[in-house]
């Protein structure tokens, strides 16, 4: 008889290696964020609120009418110095926009962190709908006496 022949447990892969993996899988979310983070830095030093930095509105100079992004590098500078008052006073919805994307951000490194597919659920036309929708709401609101207070 043959006695059983011993397996050897299984190895991780060499750490070098791992490493490697994980930091090819991270290269994307971590560059989005210092792509973010240097955006954010750049408009937390260059203030919007003095005249000349940055180019004006081309529908508020034409129409005098406030687009949903009137005041979202206000807000983004807002957001910079910690001032979460004024970021929503600037522009509201820049700031749930900045919200949905810290959190959409955070499940794209955990995903891939794990090395696991980074597609999730993916939206349908009708949330692409909504959202258009909620621009717009805001777009006419944020133009009528009534919601002065989202002007910026």
């Amino acid at each position: 008889m043959t006695e059983p022949v011993a397996r050897s447990p299984q190895q991780p892969p060499p750490a070098p290696a791992a490493r490697a993996g994980a930091a090819r899988r991270l290269a994307a979310p971590l560059g989005a964020l210092a792509t973010v983070l240097a955006a954010f830095a750049y408009v937390g030093a260059v203030d919007p609120n003095e005249a000349g930095h940055y180019p004006v509105c081309p529908l508020l100079r034409l129409t005098g009418l406030y687009c949903p992004a009137c005041g979202g590098l206000r807000s983004a500078h807002a957001v910079a110095h910690g001032d979460l008052g004024a970021a929503l006073g600037a522009n509201t919805l820049a700031v749930l926009g900045y919200a949905a994307f810290a959190v959409f951000w955070a499940a794209w490194l955990v995903r891939a962190a794990r090395g696991l597919p980074v597609a999730g659920p993916r939206p349908r036309p009708v949330h692409w709908w909504l959202v258009g929708g909620v621009v717009l709401l805001f777009t006419v609101v944020r133009n009528v006496p009534a919601g002065s207070v989202l002007a910026p």
